[in-house]
């Protein structure tokens, strides 16, 4: 047998190296552009400068970019100036994987099978976006370097959105936008709002960028991201054309093709209507399903762009003023798909649509303080209680960051930190771009009078309570995998931090079912269906747990 195993890890091993010498090798043509290597100035330790551009610290905590420039020029202005951010972003990211995957033989397997995974990536990205890449991965971390090259190690980081959704079916990923124009706004024009619901851990969501990218070729335009990052998330050109993206159902992919993030980065830095996007969406070719939502000034409206790695699909509501996008399809072409209608039945996505639009009907006019508002929603529908940190929530006190944009105005307003709590930061492109080399002072480019005030919620004892119910709730975890007992006063204290969270039961249920007191663990279990479940197949564990407590001897 374990012949039989050495000879399967070896054939692999050679598959894997002889398919991806090829990719290991690659560098992408960098021949005609900048390549003069930046001279940073540091003028105090939030703020630095090279050229025309600069990285400075708001007093939000946001770290505000400014780079322009042909690819290389970009990318070696951003890698220069976030060096120690690009590093330690880089380092976060992989110790996860190591408290993942800590044994050494299998870490090489993963590494392995990573460069073979991502073997055709780089003919899916453009040249131009593989420049800018190689510009900023000069600054990477060189001891990663066992794990592929610093070039070919931050491309594969711009797809870790795509497998991230897909090897983990949504765990990482629930994102909710809307769009509203017409007479659903106070003026007429065009407001989109969307929460970016991709976590991955505290550390990973600390240092958050707001970019302005001015680039010698296309539209200049802004986009929220995280260190070593170049795809877009959340953005806007001057042109006053957004994109967003909400993952869809997907299968596991096979191959690397096109990250979302580079596509929607091609469409903001080159498009300006809807019709544009489209074009330039149904040119690539993507490997994971995903919901784009593409806002425009120039038509005043927003559709969704849906695609698969096999078809694609554009939903335009046909009478009405809004739009909303949460993690399922509504196009013609993948509704009726399978994959979306197990994902609309099981995921708290149907959910989060309803109550999206349950919000939007109750305002009779969207402004963005009203847009904020939505977006910082923690209830579910009809106002009910869903307990903090639900994923039926808009607002489930977990996303990267919220964004609110004006296209017609060319304003967004950007969430800071706690979640979407913070103050929502205002930012004019207009005037960003007009002034874009006058900034040697360096002083925060916010527009400060048009900023959206921090949530009161910050201030109540319920949101100390939250914050408090996330320390115990890890230690719950702890506590359960290790098998420790537990006292009343500590089960106690530990459900009044969060008392209308399911998870609070359900975790106090598990801790008697091992014990097996099965009468207090049915207790806390049928407790727990009272509650407001975030999805079906969690309903349904709970209940097999109470099935399977009445076959025990009470």
């Amino acid at each position: 047998m374990k012949k039989h195993l050495c000879y399967i890890v070896f054939l692999f091993f050679m598959v894997a190296s002889c398919g991806t010498s090829k990719s290991m090798r690659h560098q992408p043509n960098i021949a005609n552009y900048n390549s003069t290597i930046p001279i940073v100035e540091k003028k105090s330790n939030t703020a630095f400068y090279t050229g025309h551009n600069f990285l400075l610290k708001n007093k939000q905590k946001l770290w505000e970019l400014y780079v322009e420039g042909d690819p290389l020029e970009r990318g070696l202005a951003i890698g220069s100036l976030t060096d120690s951010l690009l590093k330690k972003q880089e380092y976060v990211f992989f110790e996860k994987v190591n408290d993942l995957v800590p044994s050494n033989f299998k870490k090489r397997v993963m590494v392995d099978f990573l460069n073979w995974y991502n073997r055709k990536l780089f003919l899916n990205v453009e040249n131009e976006f593989q420049a800018e890449i190689y510009g900023l991965s000069q600054y990477s971390p060189q001891d990663l370097n066992y794990i592929a090259p610093s070039f070919l190690r931050d491309l594969y980081l711009h797809g870790a959105h795509d497998i991230g959704h897909a090897v983990q079916d949504l765990a990482l990923v629930g994102c909710s936008s809307f769009a509203a124009w017409g007479d659903k706004t106070e003026d007429g024009n065009l407001i989109l709002g969307r929460n970016f619901d991709f976590y991955v851990g505290d550390a990973f969501a600390k240092d958050k960028i707001v970019a302005f990218v001015n680039p010698k070729d296309g539209y200049p335009f802004m986009m929220l991201t995280w260190p070593g990052m170049i795809g877009v998330c959340s953005g806007m050109n001057v042109e006053g054309l957004t994109v967003t993206i909400n993952a869809g159902k997907s299968k596991i992919p096979l191959i690397a093709k096109t990250p979302i993030s580079i596509l929607t980065r091609e469409i903001v830095q080159y498009a300006k209507t809807i019709d544009e996007a489209i074009a330039i969406a149904k040119k690539k070719k993507v490997f994971v399903s995903e919901s784009i939502m593409v806002g425009s000034a120039k038509d005043n409206r927003a559709v969704l762009i849906e695609i698969t790695p096999d078809n694609l699909g554009v939903f335009e509501v046909s009478n009405g003023t809004q739009l909303v996008s949460t993690n399922h399809f509504q196009s013609d072409a993948l509704k009726g798909n399978e994959r979306n209608k197990k994902q609309i039945k099981n995921s708290h996505s149907q959910y989060r649509f309803d109550r999206m639009n349950q919000l939007l009907d109750q305002s009779s006019k969207i402004t963005p303080q009203i847009a904020v508002d939505i977006l910082r929603n923690k209830e579910g529908l009809n106002n009910i209680p869903l307990g903090y940190g639900n994923d039926k929530a808009l607002n489930h006190l977990l996303a990267h960051h919220g964004i609110v944009f004006q296209p017609a105005k060319q304003l967004v307003w950007v969430s800071s930190s706690p979640y979407q709590l913070g103050e929502f930061v205002c930012y004019d492109l207009s005037a960003i771009f007009k002034n874009s080399n006058a900034n040697g002072n360096l002083v925060s480019i916010e527009d400060e009078f048009k900023n959206i005030a921090a949530d009161p919620f910050l201030e109540t004892v319920e949101y100390k309570n939250y914050e408090q119910f996330r320390v115990e709730d890890k230690k719950m975890d702890f506590f359960l995998e290790n098998k420790k007992e537990l006292s009343p006063d500590y089960i106690n204290y530990y459900q009044s931090l969060n008392p209308d969270y399911w998870v609070v039961y359900y975790k106090v249920g598990l801790y008697f079912y091992q014990n097996k007191k099965y009468t207090l663990a049915k207790e806390q279990f049928e407790k727990t269906l009272t509650k407001e479940i975030s999805t079906l197949p969690e309903r349904e564990k709970i209940s097999h747990y109470i099935k399977k407590i009445k076959t025990k001897r009470l």
